[in-house]
């Protein structure tokens, strides 16, 4: 275990001799000859052909797909506390949440409504399987099996929108998701990199993001409910600084430059994620031997875990570092800030997370209407501060929201 910020850097920054080490049962669910799983140039590669997904431009995009969404479940969200309104975990609706706008932003309409339900209703079989523990075999009835029946699921669907996609680009429409911006991508005849992707392949990629998009934005945005329930003075100012963004009109769809003069809210989701990060720790294997330090070298085929723990808590960089603090990201002269080697929420080097931009936009964006639209109270009970790992963090009691309509002055 590395537990410095210095050795876990290291072993993330050094691709020719550690890679990725996920479960036993990774490539059994997410398919042998998905790019997750390359290596070394190969995936440098294949990932910078990504990049336009997720560029300023590609953002833009998706939100208005993501605020749309947002209102819809928040609406139902009101509905069923005004006939019940108990508190209850918040953790499989939020995910339902999360489920519902990844799948519109990567495929937008492509996909018919069942599908979406469909691919969410299964889904869980895949996050439970991978788990660190688990019997490795897919026989009927283990969890393995249970997850590769419902990879078969979403990709069958997914190739259906990767399909569509390609029709809907070549009929001359303009991208609404992001299948159609990568194919509009590739499309272009100044295009230099590859093209010829098949609908499976354009499938698989969607998956990935899917896989890695679900588990860890839903921690995020679950933990940041809790986190602004336990600090209204913190919602307190991001709700002042939303009724200035938005000129008090709530209705109002948020923008890309709506939430790029929200820097308070981009500060706490940024702490939020640093106190409760999604992923506390990635195993790696070394592929030869590794000179990790002056007097000591690892053995090929040894597994090295970098903790991303110890570097988000390292009380040098953060002061107070179990506490929830914004303020230490507006201050450009911050010890925060000085030391972005620390801020390991999204991992270092090669493998770092592509969607991290995606991922904060979303997380920000849910917590923003939230914000100006709802008032929420915690039922704080002995589990709520005790972590529960399913791929990654939750609180052990799902999280237990009142929701109401805002009431505002």
């Amino acid at each position: 275990m590395a537990s410095t910020n210095e050795y876990a850097r290291k072993i993330l920054n050094s691709p020719t001799h550690a890679e990725p080490c996920l479960v036993h049962s990774a490539k059994t669910i997410l398919l042998p000859d998905n790019w997750v799983f390359l290596t070394g140039k190969a995936h440098v590669e294949y990932r910078k052909g990504l990049n336009s997904l997720f560029t300023r431009k590609a953002l833009a995009l998706y939100v208005d797909i993501q605020d749309k969404i947002t209102r819809k479940y928040f609406k139902q969200w009101l509905e069923e506390a005004e006939k019940d309104p108990s508190a209850k975990p918040i953790m499989m609706t939020a995910r339902n949440l999360n489920m519902e706008t990844s799948l519109r932003v990567f495929c937008g309409t492509h996909l018919p409504d069942e599908a979406t339900r469909e691919i969410n209703d299964n889904y869980w079989a895949i996050t439970v399987a991978l788990e660190l523990v688990n019997f490795p075999l897919a026989l009927p009835g283990t969890k393995v099996y249970r997850a590769k029946q419902a990879r078969k699921v979403a990709m069958r669907w997914l190739e259906l929108a990767a399909a569509r996609s390609k029709e809907a680009i070549a009929a001359g429409h303009e991208p609404t998701c992001m299948l159609d911006q990568w194919v509009k991508d590739i499309s272009d005849p100044s295009y230099k990199g590859r093209k010829d992707f098949s609908d499976r392949e354009m499938a698989m990629v969607v998956f990935s993001f899917l896989f890695a998009s679900q588990d860890a934005m839903s921690s995020g945005l679950i933990y940041g409910f809790q986190h602004l329930a336990d600090h209204p003075h913190i919602l307190e100012k991001i709700r002042e600084e939303q009724d200035r963004v938005r000129g008090g009109d709530y209705e109002k769809p948020l923008t890309m430059e709506m939430l790029d003069n929200s820097p308070y809210l981009r500060a706490f989701v940024r702490e939020t994620l640093r106190v409760k990060p999604p992923v506390t720790m990635v195993p790696y294997k070394t592929t030869k031997s590794f000179p990790i330090s002056d007097d000591y070298t690892v053995p090929a085929n040894s597994m090295v875990i970098p903790s991303f723990y110890m570097s988000l808590h390292d009380p040098s960089v953060y002061p107070e570092p179990d506490e929830i603090i914004p303020e230490r990201w507006l201050d450009p002269e911050s010890s925060a800030n000085k030391n972005p080697r620390n801020y390991l929420v999204f991992g270092s080097g090669p493998h770092k997370c592509i969607g991290l931009e995606y991922a904060m936009s979303n997380i920000a964006l849910v917590l923003a209407d939230a914000a100006v639209l709802m008032d929420w109270e915690h039922e704080v009970t002995p589990e709520s501060d005790k972590v529960q790992i399913i791929a990654t963090l939750f609180p052990q009691d799902g999280c237990k929201l009142k929701f109401r309509p805002r009431q505002r002055a």
